[in-house]
C-alpha cells in the first residue's frame, strides 16, 4: 500500500466517516438499498443545457462502480498487473489513499474486448470495504485508512470471463461467488473464515438481501438455479431452475415478488412463499418480449424500467403485476445501458457515454434531456448523489454536477 497524504489527513477521514449522516452516501452496488436508487438526489427545476464538470481524474482500468462514503469516493481498478483500492476527496477528486495487490490476469478471448479491470463494485460495511477482483480474490480494507485485513487466496484457475458478482452485507459476514465462479459464500467480515457456503457455482449476477414472509434472506444466481438462502445460517429455503451463463442481471424485488432476466430468457416474475413451514414458488408472469443481458432494471410505481437486447438494445416499460409491455423504445439504442431512478425520473447511462434524463412514464419513453459525460466507453453504473455524478468510463472518474 502507497499513502500519499499525511497521517492527520487521515485521521480527518475517519472522523468524517463516523460524523456524516448517510443521506448522501452510495456505500454499494445499486445504491443503499441495491435497487439502482439515486441518494438524495436533487432534482433541478429545470435542466441545464449541459452538465458542469467539477474534476476528472486518472484512476486505472475497469468497469466497477465507485461508491460514496460521507466526504470519500472509492474506486477500485487495474494498474499493470495490480488490482488498486483508491479513497479520494469526493470534493476535489484529490487522493487519500491508495491500496494495491498483485492480480495478474488474462482474460479470456470473448471477453479481452472489455479488459482486465475489475467489474465489481466495492461493498462498504461496518467501517470496512469489501472487493471482489476479476481472478476471484475477495479482499477486506479499514475504511478509513485502506490498510489491507484479510485476503483470500487466488484461485488454481482463474474465472474465464472474470468475475463481476459484487459483494453484499448482512451482520457479521459479507457475501460474495468467490474464485472461479464458486458458490455463494459468507465470509466473516473480521477475520475472512468462510461460515458458508450455498448452492452451486454463480456467473455474474450479484446477490441481494430481503424478508419474504418475515425471513431475512439473500437471493442469489447460481448456474442452475435462483435460490433464496436463509440469514444468518446459509441454509436454502426454496429455488427455481434457471439456466447459468445467460447474463448478470440483479434479481429485483417488487414487493414480494422476484424477477429475473437472462439473454434469450425473456423475463420472469416469480413469488416464493412460506406454508406451514415449507416453501415453494409460483410464476406470476413470464414474458418474452424482453430480454437483459447486464443491465439491471428499477421498479417505479408499479411498472418495471430497463434496457433490454432484443432489436440491437432498446429501453422498455412492464407492468409489474400482469407482465403485459407497457412500451418498448427504438431499436438499435446501444450495446449495453446502466439504469438508475431517482423518484419517478429515470437515468439510462448508454455505454457510448450519453447520459439520457427521462420521465418514469406507463405511456412510453419520454426523455426530457441528453448529456455527454465521457471521453471514452460507459459501462459501470453512474452514481447519483446529491446534486453530484460521479461516472467511471474506462480509466478515469469524473464528477459532474447539475449547477
Amino acid at each position: 500500500m502507497r499513502k500519499v497524504v499525511a497521517s492527520a489527513i487521515v485521521v480527518a477521514s475517519a472522523a468524517a466517516l463516523l460524523a456524516q449522516d448517510g443521506r448522501l452516501d452510495y456505500p454499494q452496488w445499486r445504491g443503499v438499498q441495491r435497487d439502482g436508487s439515486a441518494s438524495a438526489f436533487s432534482t433541478p427545476k429545470v435542466w441545464p443545457p449541459q452538465l458542469r464538470r467539477r474534476w476528472k481524474v486518472e484512476v486505472g482500468e475497469g468497469y466497477s462502480t465507485p461508491i460514496v462514503v460521507g466526504t470519500t469516493i472509492y474506486v477500485f481498478t487495474r494498474r499493470d498487473d495490480n488490482e488498486v483500492l483508491s479513497a479520494l476527496d469526493a470534493n476535489s477528486g484529490v487522493e487519500r489513499w491508495r491500496s494495491s495487490h498483485p492480480a495478474p490476469y488474462t482474460p479470456g478471448k470473448p471477453a479481452a474486448a472489455h479488459g482486465a479491470g475489475p467489474k465489481a463494485t466495492p461493498l462498504f460495511h461496518n467501517g470496512r470495504l469489501f472487493t471482489l477482483g476479476i481472478s476471484g480474490i475477495v479482499t477486506a480494507f479499514d475504511a478509513a485508512t485502506g490498510k489491507r485485513l484479510w485476503q483470500t487466496a487466488p484461485p488454481a484457475e482463474p474465472p474465464y470471463y472474470g468475475a463481476a458478482s459484487s459483494p453484499v452485507g448482512d451482520g457479521n459476514i459479507v457475501m460474495v461467488n468467490p474464485g472461479d465462479y464458486g458458490p455463494l459464500t459468507a465470509f466473516d467480515t473480521a477475520t475472512g473464515a468462510v461460515k458458508w457456503t450455498a448452492g452451486k457455482g454463480g456467473f455474474f449476477a450479484s446477490p441481494i438481501v430481503t424478508t419474504l414472509d418475515g425471513v431475512r434472506q439473500v437471493i442469489a444466481v447460481t448456474q442452475g438455479a435462483i435460490i433464496g438462502a436463509s440469514l444468518p445460517d446459509g441454509a436454502v429455503l426454496w429455488e427455481v431452475p434457471w439456466g447459468g451463463g445467460n447474463g448478470g442481471p440483479t434479481p429485483v424485488m417488487a414487493g414480494d415478488i422476484v424477477i429475473v432476466s437472462g439473454s434469450d430468457r425473456g423475463t420472469v416474475a416469480f413469488r416464493p412463499t412460506k406454508r406451514g413451514g415449507t416453501w415453494t414458488t409460483q410464476t406470476v408472469w413470464e414474458t418474452k418480449d424482453v430480454s437483459m443481458y447486464l443491465s439491471t432494471p428499477v421498479v417505479i410505481d408499479e411498472a418495471l424500467f430497463g434496457f433490454s437486447t432484443r432489436n440491437s438494445g432498446q429501453f422498455f416499460a412492464i407492468d409489474i403485476r400482469s407482465g403485459k409491455t407497457l412500451w418498448l423504445g427504438p431499436a438499435r439504442e446501444a450495446t449495453n445501458t446502466a439504469v438508475a431512478k431517482s423518484g419517478r425520473l429515470l437515468f439510462f447511462l448508454k455505454d457510448d457515454a450519453q447520459l439520457i434524463v427521462a420521465a418514469g412514464s406507463r405511456a412510453g419513453f419520454e426523455p426530457a434531456q441528453r448529456y455527454t459525460v465521457a471521453d471514452a466507453a460507459t459501462w459501470a453504473d453512474p452514481v447519483l448523489s446529491g446534486n453530484r455524478l460521479f461516472v467511471k468510463d474506462v480509466s478515469s472518474l469524473t464528477l459532474w454536477t447539475m449547477n
